[in-house]
């Protein structure tokens, strides 16, 4: 039997291993369509084997080899099995366009172990899409509890917190956070704690002697920077750019997926044809 202890230290490296009231709060201006039966196309989401030239250990790849660790721990707990196995259907149904249907089976891994509450930033993401912003921004504050060291947590938790109090109350209660080893994050982070100007944080991780990974966040960042700030079409603009990047076509980094489905939340299109 794992003690308590036991197991919030798992949880706490499993966190940081995966590293990523008022009255009725604003709407955005642009269209927000969520089905349980949308899909993205085949292409966009296939896992690519290609590697990006810097190893980098994504959220999504590390979850089924963390839960296989937990299991050795528990001596396989049914219930805790079943939960993580709802995690992973969670994920695969963000992955896959359907939000609201991750949500379902991100709130069925709590219900079989609450425990995985504190953890579920994934169960984050899918809330926002969801306009369900104070739930959302519960989750994230939940997990900065739990790892005080993950930067897009705070970062997620301000932008659900900017449709409910407003930008400028949202950066007061910004939640602070360690130092990011990625520069594009601490970037990034700097960026919505203090303000500043999306399109220089891109024209600095653009172009040659900078990684694909880190011109893919700084786009998707200041997207989601300019919806913050209820700039649809400069939101729409990075957010098409992040998922025609290489990195967001070839690797299966989560939050590569987060950026398609964000485009197809907001009926956007990611054609290089047509954008």
């Amino acid at each position: 039997m794992v003690t308590s202890n036991a197991f919030t230290n798992f949880q706490f490296s499993l966190s940081s291993s995966l590293q990523h009231y008022p009255s009725t709060p604003r709407r955005f201006s642009f269209p927000i369509a969520i089905s349980t039966t949308s899909r993205l196309s085949t292409t966009s989401l296939a896992p690519h084997c290609g590697q990006s030239p810097r190893l980098s250990l994504t959220r999504r790849l590390l979850l089924p080899s963390v839960s296989g660790i937990w299991d050795a721990v528990t001596g396989g707990n049914n219930s805790t099995r079943e939960a993580i196995i709802a995690i992973r259907r969670g994920m695969q149904l963000f992955r896959q366009g359907d939000v609201l249907g991750s949500v379902v089976e991100f709130d069925k891994a709590i219900e079989l172990d609450p425990r995985q509450k504190a953890y579920l930033w994934q169960r984050g993401l899918s809330l926002y899409y969801l306009n369900r912003f104070e739930d959302g921004a519960e989750q994230f504050r939940l997990d900065v509890a739990k790892n005080p060291n993950d930067t897009e947590e705070a970062i997620w938790c301000f932008l659900c917190e900017a449709p409910l109090y407003g930008v400028d109350e949202a950066r007061k209660r910004f939640l602070e956070v360690g130092r990011d080893p990625r520069p594009v994050m601490r970037e990034v982070y700097t960026l919505f704690k203090e303000g500043g100007d999306p399109e220089k944080l891109v024209a600095a991780f653009s172009g040659k002697g900078n990684q694909d990974d880190e011109y893919f966040y700084a786009s998707l960042y200041a997207g989601l920077y300019y919806e913050s700030l209820d700039k649809a079409d400069a939101a729409q603009h990075y957010l098409v750019a992040a998922c025609q990047s290489p990195y967001a076509q070839r690797s299966d980094d989560y939050m590569g997926s987060l950026a398609k489905v964000h485009c197809l939340c907001r009926q956007w299109s990611t054609d290089s044809n047509t954008a």
